[in-house]
This record gives structure tokens, sequence and C-alpha cells, in this order.
């Protein structure tokens, strides 16, 4: 078998839809937000080469058709870590996260938001991002990195407004209105708290509970 690819040719495809449950090669399963729903495509006229690609909130493995379902199995697992590592390098780190912010609240905010501290946080598995105004912090959680862009502004763009606004009043969604990726970057997290089958926590826009504030797994704010 030739040596896999992570860069797919979505117009030769001729899918066979799948969902199966992968393992990653070391045994250990990926977060969700690594693997999402995962899709085999077998393709008649690929003989020899596999690849994969990221598509929404899903995992496109593309295979030849005569292969096997253990050859499938194995190749998927390769496939979901070979695309991990890869997104793994493009992870910024605590400072670049504090820069992205400071050039989103310049683009959206008029630069007012202003936060001490932005971290990458790993205690935070019931939300996408929280912060605490008073001290003007901001958190993330691990589970967004690798995700788009896009998301990853929506999420740092939700916190900062929480430091002008912290409640989920008007006003605070009034902000967010100017960011153009908004109702794309819920809806990618909405997908990805659906394929990982967590617990939908209702009320996008519920008063405020307290001094900190966060965006919780469907995408809303908690």
């Amino acid at each position: 078998m030739a040596a896999p690819s992570t860069r797919g040719r979505p117009d030769e495809q001729q899918p066979r839809s799948a969902q199966p449950q992968h393992p990653s090669v070391t045994g250990a399963p990926p977060e969700p937000h690594d693997r999402g729903r995962v899709e085999v495509r077998r393709s008649a006229r690929r003989s020899r080469t596999v690849s994969a690609y990221r598509e929404g909130d899903r995992t496109v493995v593309l295979i030849p058709a005569r292969m096997s379902h253990a050859e499938e199995q194995r190749w998927v697992a390769q496939m979901l870590e070979k695309l991990a590592a890869q997104e793994s390098r493009r992870i910024p780190g605590d400072d670049a996260l504090a820069a992205r912010a400071r050039e989103l609240s310049a683009a959206y905010l008029d630069g007012r938001a202003r936060p001490t501290q932005v971290r990458w946080v790993t205690n935070q598995n019931s939300r996408w991002g929280s912060c605490t105004p008073s001290e003007g912090t901001i958190r993330l959680s691990h589970r967004l990195q690798g995700m788009p862009e896009y998301v990853l502004d929506y999420v740092l763009l939700h916190e900062l407004a929480h430091l002008l606004v912290p409640d989920h009043g008007p006003a605070f969604w009034a902000l967010l209105e100017a960011y153009p990726r908004t109702e794309r970057a819920r809806g990618y997290l909405e997908g990805v708290v659906s394929a990982a089958r967590l617990p939908h926590i209702p009320g996008a826009r519920h008063a405020d509970r307290g001094p900190e504030r966060g965006v919780d797994p469907a995408g809303s704010c908690g």
C-alpha cells in the first residue's frame, strides 16, 4: 500500500457511508473534536493510495474498493492519527491566543475588550470557553484545539464580548452580530456535540447565573 495522504479528491469518491467507532492506534479513543464522525468512502479508481480530510465535523477517509475490512480499520486509525498530528502543529500557544484576542477586539469591538490573560485549560469539559470579567481573564477548553480557525475566533470573541457585557441580554448578542461567522461557528460546535453524544444544554440566551461566563458544549453561554 502506498504512503497515506491527507489530501483527498472529493470528486472521485463513490461513497460507502459508515460511522464506525474506530479506536486510535495508541489504544485510547481520540477526543470528539479530533474525530467527530468518520465516513469511509471506497473508490474503484483508487488502487493503492489512502487519503483523508476534514469535512465540517466529520473526517472522510478515502480507500481502494478492494480493501478488506481489517485493512480499512487499520488505515482509518492511522489516518486519524496523521490528521491529529498535523493539526496539533498548528495549535496556537497562549501568547498567540492573546495576540489573536487583541486582533479580534480591534476588528469587532473597537478595541474595548482588553483581557489581562488568555490561555488554554484542560479542566473545561462542559464549556468551550469561559471568562471572569472582574479579572479580565479568558480560558479556552483544549477541546477547541484543531478546530477551524473561524470556530476558535468565535469562542474568543464570545468571551471578549463578556468582558464588556457580563450577561446575555440584547446588548451582548448585538456585539456578536458584527462577526460574520457566528451562526456557522455555532452550528459547527453543535455538530461536534451531537457527534459526541454529549448532553445538550438548552437556552442559548438565558439569564446570567454568576460572575463567570462561558460557552457550553452546545455553543451557547452558560
